[in-house]
């Protein structure tokens, strides 16, 4: 069932949501916006402690200011234990960290701890939510783990982007409620009925797999574009040029149409790898995703083909500038960065390795094995027999490319992201080496 929104009257509730990632901690700020009582519980006292006081460590425009109005508000709490939160609550929202387990199946741990620990003391007429990404037939799990006749469960998936994150949860597309008991999936469906978009409310099951369906769909469109990108550059096209005349068709769209070093991230990679783990349990052969996936780690080997032809073909001690580490522009995310993955695969070839990126400070643990980061751009091009742009930041395109050149020792740019003037680049005796050009 869909519509406008849910319902006409607008009801305010009592609501717990389990976990201060990036998913619990946006759900939280932007339901307490909305005008429900909302109470965020983690077991990080540190993490508490900050969000008490307004100090938020995620970088995403807006969610410092809705975290500190929420406070104000007296309508946005920080606990420390889901124990500690749930008494009262009339929806409990689990968004807890579901990382790609043992042959890329979801591993539910945390959600069946906190289950564990919460189902005596959830209220009767509760309903608890699963917000994180978890298998179909999940919702069926936990209705049997609470083994409560009295609190329903519900799936309502998340479909928010890292940069915007806020935006998308308060203008989404739409939102989806999944539930095998109907008042428990109008009351979840209310919460949203201020942000008066198209509402889906189906069974558990196919909510779940709305998540996995939409984001391996954008994990394929990336890589076909990529795909697309490699023939371009055998056959003459240009792929701006191909993406753009694609995406004025409103069935294909414009986004997701760019090329680059591979998708990454803390979503598509874990969801796709999932989807194709319950796929063989079900005896399905998911070619398609399965060939997705190669066409991904395939995409990082082009790059590093790209990097070997601008020095030469010689990475065995050459000195790299590398400018971005996050799996994209406007996030310090580096869970699966591609630009990392580049980075790993050219640092095994001996290429000396230094890189900047602007929301990533110097010393990040985990990357220095492979990276030396420095704190601006220059210093990371100093010397330099090859530049490589592997995040698409808007300040690289804006950056004095003339001041740059003179730093380095080399005189090529390999731009995975296309984001360069290379006009600009030329005027500098600088060559670019593109994707899909």
């Amino acid at each position: 069932m869909s519509g406008p929104e849910f319902g006409g009257q607008v009801s305010f509730y009592r609501v717990v949501v389990v976990g201060v990632g990036y998913v619990g901690l946006t759900t939280a700020a932007c339901l307490a916006s909305l005008g429900h009582h909302v109470v965020c519980a983690d077991i990080d006292e540190a993490k508490v402690a900050a969000l008490r006081e307004g100090r938020v460590s995620i970088l995403e425009p807006g969610l410092t200011e809705l975290v500190a109005k929420g406070l104000a508000a007296g309508r946005l709490e920080f606990v420390v234990g889901a124990r500690a939160a749930v008494g009262e609550a009339e929806v409990v929202f689990l968004c807890l960290p579901t990382p790609m387990g043992a042959g890329g199946a979801a591993d539910l741990s945390a959600v069946e701890a906190v289950i564990a620990e919460v189902r005596g003391l959830l209220p009767p007429g509760c309903v608890l939510v699963t917000k994180s990404t978890v298998p179909v037939g999940t919702a069926a799990r936990v209705t049997e783990l609470l083994g409560r006749g009295d609190v329903a469960v519900v799936s309502n998936p998340e479909f928010l982007c890292e940069g915007s994150a806020v935006d998308d949860f308060m203008h989404p597309d739409r939102i989806v409620v999944g539930s095998d008991v109907q008042h428990a999936a109008e009351r979840v469906a209310a919460l949203y009925a201020r942000v008066g978009v198209p509402t889906v409310l189906i069974d558990a099951a196919s909510a779940e797999m709305v998540k996995y369906a939409a984001n391996t769909f954008l994990a394929m469109k990336l890589s076909y574009v990529n795909a697309m990108a490699e023939l371009c550059e055998r056959l003459g096209a240009d792929i701006a040029d191909v993406a753009e005349g694609m995406g004025f068709d409103h069935r294909i769209g414009q986004s997701f149409l760019r090329p680059g070093p591979g998708w990454g991230g803390s979503c598509l990679p874990k969801d796709t790898h999932a989807l194709l783990r319950m796929s063989e349990a079900a005896g399905f052969d998911f070619s398609l995703l399965r060939a997705t996936i190669e066409t991904n780690e395939g995409q990082r080997d082009r790059v590093v083909e790209k990097v070997r032809a601008a020095v030469d073909g010689r990475l065995d001690g050459a000195r790299l500038g590398l400018l971005g580490l996050a799996f994209k522009a406007g996030t310090d995310d580096l869970r699966d960065s591609p630009a990392l993955a580049v980075a790993h695969r050219l640092r095994e070839e001996g290429a000396e390795l230094v890189a900047f990126d602007p929301a990533v400070p110097a010393a990040v643990v985990g990357v220095t094995d492979d990276v030396a980061v420095v704190s601006d751009a220059g210093q990371a091009v100093k010397g330099a027999d090859a530049v490589v742009v592997l995040t698409e930041w808007p300040e690289f395109r804006k950056l004095d490319w003339a001041d740059m050149a003179g730093r380095m020792s080399g005189r090529v740019v390999v731009d995975t992201r296309n984001v360069l003037d290379q006009d600009i680049l030329g005027l500098a005796n600088l060559s670019v080496i593109g994707i899909g050009r």
